[in-house]
């Protein structure tokens, strides 16, 4: 009798250990969820940090946001995973998936953030080099953005001689602290000006902001007798290029970088209206 009890006193203790083991088995927990920048720009991108814990390990974490799944790295409880930069005014939605050993899924709470970029400061947008002594399809204005952060030309416009010659369109925009050139004479390319620019004529370029302000011009020579610019003066082989770029003065130079950093060096040419 004695020897049945043993046996069935060992057999309810495995039985105890066998749902001990079963109430152990859970889903993980996402404790909490940061992400950096909290207002990011539209050249910012952002990076999710979860704290998961649990008794079970993790198997997989995915960050779902907007459409796109990245899957997260890390271990233990701490996982990180970076939600690329968006468009200016778009709203991010995001939440976590976690799933762990035991087979079972949490699912944060959504988080949302909206992207923002700061006012276009256009005082810092310049005119930066032209250069029209070459064929009609290498002529160019240059303009370069002094600011820290991305200037979109959409509506953004030149003209010459005054009258519009270029107007900036979506997708067109100055690196921070870089250059953008407009390529080609007379239509002779697809996003060029639509005028002329001769290195011998008087000229005026002016750039405008997209409400029509103007922000900053190009000036060599006046205008004739007959109130019309293109007066004759001395040819320059090179290109007039601020030295330093963005901020000082047109010198001349022997030397054409359209897209790129200005000569560091040139010579005054009094025909032009520092």
């Amino acid at each position: 009798m004695k020897k049945i009890f043993f046996i069935s006193a060992a057999i309810l203790l495995a039985l105890t250990g066998c749902v001990k083991d079963e109430m152990f088995k859970g889903p993980s927990t996402i404790e909490k969820v940061v992400f950096s920048p909290e207002a990011p720009t539209s050249i910012a991108p952002v990076q999710v940090t979860a704290t998961v814990t649990g008794l079970q390990a993790v198997t997989s974490a995915t960050l779902n946001y907007n459409g796109g799944t990245v899957n997260m790295s890390g271990s233990g409880t701490s996982f990180t995973a970076t939600i690329p930069a968006m468009a200016d005014g778009t709203e991010v939605n995001f939440t976590i998936v976690v799933n762990n050993e035991a087979g079972f899924t949490t699912t944060s709470d959504k988080y949302s953030y909206k992207v923002g970029d700061p006012a276009t400061d256009w005082s810092k947008l310049k005119l930066n080099e032209v250069y029209g002594a070459g064929a009609d399809e290498e002529k160019f204005f240059e303009l370069y953005n002094g600011s820290d952060f991305p200037i979109k030309l959409t509506g953004v416009t030149i003209s010459k001689d005054e009258s519009n010659c270029w107007t900036g369109i979506d997708g067109e925009v100055v690196p921070a602290k870089g250059y953008f050139a407009i390529i080609g004479a007379k239509g002779t390319t697809p996003r060029g000006f639509s005028s002329g620019f001769s290195s011998k004529k008087s000229v005026l370029i002016e750039l405008f902001d997209t409400k029509g302000n103007k922000i900053d011009f190009f000036q060599r020579g006046e205008k004739m007798d007959s109130g019309e610019w293109g007066a004759s003066l001395p040819n320059n082989k090179g290109s007039w290029s601020r030295i330093p770029d963005g901020s000082g003065k047109w010198m001349q130079t022997d030397a054409f970088t359209p897209g790129k950093a200005n000569s560091t060096s040139g010579n005054e040419d009094t025909d032009v209206k520092q």
